[in-house]
């Protein structure tokens, strides 16, 4: 890797405070396609006496410079590929510039780029360089003042962050509309949006009686998928309120919906920029997880207003601070508007697949990390979602009421600045007069911790002693490891069902002991709601885990039993792989129980009657045996597909649907009869029942759901049922995506052949991040059995890809590139293609950043 040498990373210890502030920006857009003219008037004071002023910009071409109404001479001022260096300046100054870009090529949506006829800005982390030569860092917050310039006819929406304050309509038939953000923001969120759309237009009336106008906008024609966005955003604005106290601040909130977009949203001050995907919906495009994404996505959105916009990171390594606690605001928002129990299971599955996996790979990091090459990779699974489960912990440790008084004076006392997440622990710790020292390492530290429970009932004093031990592993960044602050949820559960008591532990010490007295017999030890990232090992016997399972009173443990199960038994398939285990007797029972009576919470039922996925089952081993899985998983479908069908069958007629809509309770029903219909695909007249539930769906949940089985299932009737599904739906790419998708999840080697058909799709664009992603990301994240075939096609598919991607765009190439980075878990041959595949890219002559830190530090 010779030509990618000397690459420069950056380093959490070398942060100091910027050398200039720039209190206020002034910003002029003169839109073209191939030739935007950007003007720039900076007020800008000095913090370092004799600094020069070093402003960050790639891909610019500087077209004047002024300093105080003086155009400086190109010898006051020096260029490079990254920078604008001005040696000699004032303590106080104006400084004028005028870059000029070309949106029109700018393939890799950082900065403003123009895709389907619409600019759009995208500025995190480090995107604002691309527009104009600025400190593009964080912690220098200016106010905003914004001027755009169009033509009328084309781009009749010119809009930007704040507040409009004025619009004027040229006799050269362009418009000039002005907008003023009154509060003080970094770079990073700067916005800019210019296309023709329809808008939906609401209001708001928040809770002191303030008026705020709310304006979505969308592709022409798609306004009444925009409703149910709306009506979300009207949900997530209240429930800040109610839960937070905290009440939006300008006079209008705006999302706009594109098609090209790198990340899901993005919270932009006063303008959030959305992935289409997360906006469109109906009845009839939409599935019940579409709907669920709509609404997260929206409020994570609009809580950033406060955890992240009011107050922000001081630097990119702080990323955490607001990622990390927005999202666990909007895990809150989620379970507070539909079931509790289901979402807490998603979260977790996300992170003992995904976060579980990166923490025991080449890219581990903490959720604050320590050094960085590329800031676009550390948008992770470990420092959002990690980071959120950290936040949680705070809220498990101080309780609700403890941690909302927290979250206030930290809000109150950073308000308008830039901070670390040593400022938001130290503002828990003084609301709440706590020592929260050994809490920080959780942000310092990377990896998972190993907590090993074990157990002893003394029955001459009724009482229950448990030692607890915590372990940890050296990580990919870290080789030494202290022990953590973990809060344990505990459940003691009699044996007739009946919870005995309920208690928060806490660790500090790699070992403790715990005891709990008045217990009558020796009760099972239950782990609730996951209170701490952590692996939980202790040994449960079948009996008590089908305990856990029927009788807990904690949905997520009853869950989480059936998963250990699920993972104790296939581990001991995959170790005796010549003999067919039975599955028990007593499980069978308790299955059967569930079909035939499900629980008040449909969708938990229908989880409690799902098996595994690959990802949960991998993450058990230190090598994973691809092939033991995949054949386990199979194999133990179909037997309980035969040996329960009478109850499956039952089970889904009882289900009978109603005309669609989208409540909690019918997406719980729909979860569960597509449930039963997965097993009934296996059986011997599993097509003719997958051709019934086809033909009569009237929404996306259930018709995904017939074709997904009967792909699983390889019935005689998918192919004709894909065919229909793809002519009724050629026009929409929402759809299209989810076609991809499909296809891309077959689980026989036809899917390459799909997956070369697919990429000359009318519809297929390589420029587009949706369309790569629901193809060639389907591929290798949900079709375990191409992707890791022993021949090594499918690693070598997604290597080619990725190579074609980062020329186009690193962000995508350097996602997509993420399950190879994991080769040193496989065996064998596995092993060696991953390898290759990995060294063939690394001898590219060019690689970005993005690409080149990842398969460096796997190559390792």
């Amino acid at each position: 890797m010779s030509s990618n040498s000397a690459r420069n990373s950056r380093r959490l210890a070398d942060y100091r405070q910027p050398d200039f502030l720039i209190p206020e920006i002034e910003l002029t857009f003169e839109l073209v396609p191939e030739a935007t003219r950007v003007t720039a008037l900076m007020k800008i004071t000095q913090q370092r006496a004799g600094a020069p002023l070093v402003l960050d910009g790639q891909q610019l071409s500087l077209k004047y410079i002024a300093l105080d109404n003086v155009e400086l001479s190109p010898e006051r001022y020096q260029l490079t590929d990254d920078h604008l260096i001005i040696s000699s300046v004032p303590k106080t100054f104006t400084l004028q510039l005028v870059t000029e870009i070309s949106p029109a090529e700018n393939t890799a949506l950082e900065g403003l780029y123009l895709a389907n006829n619409v600019f759009c800005t995208q500025c995190e982390a480090e995107g604002f360089r691309r527009i104009m030569f600025y400190p593009d860092r964080p912690d220098v917050l200016s106010v905003y003042t914004t001027h755009i310039i169009a033509d009328q006819k084309q781009y009749p929406y010119l809009l930007a962050n704040g507040n409009n304050i004025a619009t004027e309509q040229r006799a050269d038939g362009k418009t000039r509309v002005s907008w003023h953000d009154p509060f003080a923001k970094p770079c990073y969120l700067f916005a800019l949006v210019a296309g023709n759309f329809d808008c939906l237009s609401d209001h708001f009336t928040t809770a002191s009686g303030r008026q705020v106008s709310l304006q979505l906008f969308v592709e022409p024609g798609q306004q009444t998928k925009g409703y149910f966005a709306m009506a979300a955003l009207k949900r997530a604005m209240r429930w800040d309120e109610t839960r937070y106290n905290l009440e939006y601040d300008l006079d209008v909130y705006m999302v706009v919906a594109v098609d090209f977009f790198n990340m899901g949203a993005m919270e932009n001050k006063g303008l959030n920029i959305f992935n289409s995907k997360y906006v469109l919906a109906d009845d009839s495009t939409a599935t019940d997880k579409d709907y669920f994404n709509i609404e997260s996505i929206i409020g994570h959105e609009y809580f950033h207003n406060w955890t992240g916009n009011r107050v922000t990171c001081r630097d990119w390594f702080q990323l955490s601070l607001k990622e990390g606690l927005t999202v666990f605001r909007d895990q809150e928002f989620s379970a507070d508007m539909g079931s509790a129990t289901v979402n807490r299971i998603d979260a977790v599955k996300l992170i003992r697949t995904a976060q579980f996996a990166e923490d025991a790979g080449p890219m581990a990091h903490p959720i604050r990390p320590e050094q960085v090459l590329e800031m676009n990779n550390f948008y992770t699974v470990t420092v959002y979602d990690k980071g959120a489960e950290v936040i949680r912990m705070l809220q498990t440790l101080l309780g609700q009421p403890g941690f909302n008084k927290g979250l206030a004076f930290y809000l109150e006392r950073h308000d308008g600045q830039a901070v670390t997440c040593d400022d938001f622990v130290t503002a828990m710790q003084d609301a709440n007069s706590i020592d929260l020292t050994q809490f920080r390492l959780w942000y310092s530290q990377s990896g998972t911790p190993v907590v090993t429970l074990n157990q002893h009932y003394d029955k001459q004093t009724s009482t229950l002693h448990l030692e607890v031990k915590q372990h940890h592993s050296a990580s990919a960044v870290q080789t030494t490891q202290q022990a953590l602050l973990i809060p344990l949820q505990l459940q003691l559960l009699s044996h007739d069902g009946r919870v005995d008591q309920q208690h928060l532990i806490t660790l500090r010490q790699h070992t403790e002991h715990f005891s709990f007295s008045n217990l009558a017999s020796e009760p099972v030890v239950v782990w609730e709601n996951f209170s701490a990232p952590v692996k939980l090992q202790q040994d449960y016997q079948l009996s008590q885990l089908l305990l856990i399972a029927e009788k807990a009173n904690n949905g997520f443990a009853r869950w989480d039993a059936m998963q250990v199960f699920w993972s104790d038994f296939i581990r001991k398939n995959i170790a005796q792989p010549k003999t067919r285990l039975e599955l028990p007797t007593e499980l069978m029972t308790i299955l059967r129980q569930w079909l035939q009576h499900p629980l008040p919470d449909q969708a938990l039922t229908a989880e409690l009657l799902t098996l595994p996925d690959f990802d949960t089952l991998a993450e058990q081993y230190q090598h994973i045996p691809v092939s033991g899985i995949i054949n386990s998983l199979k194999a133990i479908k179909r037997q309980l597909a035969n040996q329960l069908a009478e109850d499956w069958r039952r089970c889904y007629h009882a289900l009978e649907p109603a005309p669609y809509h989208y409540t909690e309770q019918a997406a719980g029903g729909r979860a569960l009869r597509n449930c039963c219909l997965s097993y009934l695909a296996l059986l011997s007249d599993g097509s003719e029942l997958l051709n019934q539930h086809y033909q009569n769906s009237d929404n996306m949940t259930d018709t995904l759901a017939a074709l997904g089985a009967a792909q699983f299932a390889a019935v005689a009737g998918f192919n004709d049922m894909a065919e229909h599904f793809a002519l009724k739906w050629q026009n929409n790419v929402l759809i299209t995506d989810k076609y991809f998708s499909l296809l891309a999840s077959n689980p026989t080697e036809k899917v390459f052949d799909s997956l070369q058909q697919l990429s000359r799709h009318p519809l297929f664009s390589w420029k587009n991040p949706n369309r790569v992603r629901a193809l060639y990301g389907a591929f290798s994240l949900r079709n375990p059995e191409q992707f890791h075939r022993a021949d090594g096609q499918g690693y070598r598919c997604l290597a080619t890809v990725v190579a074609r991607m980062d020329s186009i765009n690193p962000q995508v190439a350097a996602r997509l590139i993420t399950p190879l980075l994991a080769w040193k878990r496989f065996n064998d041959q596995r092993r060696d293609h991953m390898l290759a595949a990995l060294q063939q890219l690394a001898t590219q002559e060019t690689l970005s950043n993005d690409l080149y830190e990842k398969i460096t530090k796997s190559l390792l």
